[in-house]
């Protein structure tokens, strides 16, 4: 830990420099609700030159500076312990745009950037489910959604960065200029680089979705589906749900799909559902607007929030499974899961992505023409400390296993790991990003609640 710093050192900005203890403490928790890493100051830029300053002066004395978006990182990741936490959503401009490409500053919420760009008839081709994160905060590690499948992660959509180097040079980068930059920040985790500003490909939006949840008795049936639909591209969006039944130890597997159109067009339902292999009994359809749909989760996150789960621990840990491997590595986790083990609220979230969608370097995945997203999103009690315990012990578990057979994990988890496991997670990409990271930020004090160059 860096000695104290005044806080009347830094430089003169135009954002705002907070010290107060509600300021602090907020910056040092997250949603994990584990990691407890007080920093000394919370800035709220004002421009990318206000980031910028803080960087350079954080360099100069070596002092760890961490950019936090919406604080959706369940383990520390954009904490600071000692040092300087960026509350960039102090940075949420998104410019009028034209063409089919927008800007937006890396504090934006994926919501706003969908107000500002669907007026224009377009959209991102690939939006998380959950709106409120932020640009930056996706784009630092990758960016999966229902159409990575066909479109790749978010960090496939960007053409241009700016970004703030751990140096506090202030660096514009793409594919031509600056790519190896380009290629070190997204998917990134923030340590090479902090982006500040995104140029952001878009595609036409439709106006209206229609959305089926399509129900399994067997994983084998629900695996066999996701394969086909993903592989002829039918749907415009493919996710699965693994829910917990009754008796406890049984499953019910729900394929979860939808099709974006505009009137007076519609989705040819025949087509899309006949030669599939759900329960017809139990499926579920419904019809809304584009946004509505995207817009999800607002409602049960409101709910959550209402009732505190919200406020919870989050043991989550996501993977991408080699498509040879997925109903074994399924079926285990699943058998040594129990309601208990994922919590009132928790999900477990199971889908494909075709491999050749994939091309951000430093987004590690199995090397299979198909990769399966598995994601087993805990939510532990607050007055039970051994569960968060046991739960990160289980991700543990579960992470080495998919590592043995030639799956990796998506580094925005509850997962421990050392600076051997983070180099033998980018396995190629470790020379060409540990090159960048001595080029870019030699002092290393960019992002230091991964841990990937050193301990946290």
């Amino acid at each position: 830990m860096p000695d104290l710093f005044a806080t009347t050192e830094l430089p003169g900005l135009d954002g705002e420099i907070r010290t107060a203890e509600p300021d602090l403490a907020a910056a040092a928790q997250d949603w994990g609700r584990l990691v407890q890493a007080r920093p000394q100051a919370v800035v709220r830029p004002a421009t990318p030159a206000d980031v910028a300053a803080v960087v350079r002066f954080a360099a100069d004395r070596g002092i760890p500076v961490a950019a936090r978006g919406s604080g959706h990182s369940p383990f520390g990741q954009s904490q600071a312990e000692g040092g300087i936490v960026l509350d960039m959503t102090s940075l949420a401009r998104v410019y009028p745009g034209a063409g089919d490409e927008v800007v937006v500053d890396a504090g934006a919420r994926w919501h706003r950037v969908l107000r500002a760009t669907l007026p224009r008839g377009l959209t991102p081709p690939v939006l998380t489910d959950y709106l409120e994160l932020t640009v930056g905060g996706t784009l630092a590690v990758g960016g999966i959604g229902g159409a990575s499948h066909e479109h790749g992660a978010q960090t496939d959509t960007v053409t241009a960065l700016d970004v703030v180097t751990g140096t506090g040079e202030l660096v514009r980068c793409s594919a031509e200029r600056e790519p190896e930059l380009f290629d070190a920040v997204r998917a990134g985790l923030g340590q090479c680089g902090v982006i500040t500003r995104a140029t952001i490909r878009l595609r036409p939006a439709r106006q209206r979705t229609r959305r089926w949840k399509l129900s399994y008795a067997t994983l084998a049936g629900f695996l066999a589906d996701q394969r086909r639909v993903v592989g002829d591209g039918r749907f415009d969006y493919v996710e699965g749900q693994l829910l917990p039944g009754e008796p406890t130890g049984t499953w019910r597997y729900v394929l979860d799909a939808a099709s974006f159109y505009s009137l007076p067009d519609a989705p040819d339902e025949q087509a899309l559902l006949g030669d599939l292999s759900f329960d017809p009994d139990t499926a579920e359809a419904e019809d809304t607007t584009y946004h509505e749909f995207l817009d999800r989760m607002a409602d049960g996150e409101a709910e959550l929030r209402a009732e505190g789960s919200w406020f919870h621990p989050h043991p989550w840990v996501t993977v991408f499974l080699p498509d040879g491997e997925v109903e074994t590595v399924v079926a285990e986790a699943l058998a040594a899961t129990t309601p208990d083990d994922l919590g009132a609220s928790g999900l477990v979230l199971l889908y494909p992505v075709r491999r050749d969608r994939l091309a951000t370097p430093l987004l590690r995945v199995p090397s299979t023409e198909l990769v399966w997203l598995f994601a087993l999103l805990r939510t532990a009690r607050p007055y039970d400390p051994a569960g968060p315990a046991r739960m990160v012990a289980g991700n543990t578990e579960l992470a080495e296993s998919v590592r043995a057979l030639g799956g990796t994990v998506y580094p925005a988890g509850m997962l421990p790991m050392s600076p051997p496991q983070w180099e033998d997670h980018f396995g190629e990409a470790w020379k060409t990003f540990e090159s960048a990271r001595q080029r870019h930020d030699p002092r290393g004090v960019l992002a230091p609640g991964q841990g990937v160059f050193g301990s946290r």
